[in-house]
């Protein structure tokens, strides 16, 4: 039964779910997926958005999305949700030859099949952090939640509160 989901200050999208279909059926054994696919699944979600962000398009964004998340959102839903950042001209392309840094070590809920990564690529003069959250389905990890934040550059950004059954707070 899925609670909901919280959108908070426009930018983020988690899905929160009470007793998921997923966790009451046998899921092949999840493993942590080594650095060099953690940098490609961040930067994936990352181009997608900006692609979401350039045309009006949040079709693409939704379709890579775990079965939940999909149902949880629209297209439209997604659109509002990241209003704020289409109405800023953020631009994530530099997502694509920028590192990113990670502010905590990735973290794998075995029991849920769930990925979280959170960091920020380093930028003058702004940096974008994100908190990231997949769901392993059918052996692929796909989007759960995500929070995209540009920040001015400064120290990377604090760790926030715990992710997984509420939304994500966006940090000034």
């Amino acid at each position: 039964m899925r609670r909901g989901i919280t959108l908070t200050a426009s930018v983020v999208l988690l899905v929160a779910v009470a007793r998921p279909a997923w966790a009451q059926t046998a899921q092949p054994q999840v493993v942590m997926p080594d650095a060099e696919k953690i940098v490609l699944l961040v930067r994936t979600t990352l181009i997608t958005l900006n692609d979401a962000l350039r045309t009006g398009n949040f079709t693409v964004l939704r379709d890579i999305g775990a079965p939940s998340f999909r149902e949880a959102n629209t297209a439209a839903r997604l659109a509002q949700a990241f209003s704020d950042l289409a109405a800023k001209n953020v631009d994530l392309s530099a997502v694509t030859v920028i590192t990113p840094q990670l502010t905590e070590q990735p973290r794998l809920d075995h029991e849920k099949g769930m990925l979280r990564l959170q960091g920020y690529f380093p930028g003058e003069p702004v940096q974008i952090n994100f908190e990231l959250l997949y769901q392993a389905v059918d052996g692929r990890w796909r989007l759960f939640g995500l929070s995209v934040q540009p920040s001015g550059s400064k120290a990377p950004p604090q760790a926030s509160g715990s992710v997984g059954t509420t939304a994500v707070k966006k940090k000034n």
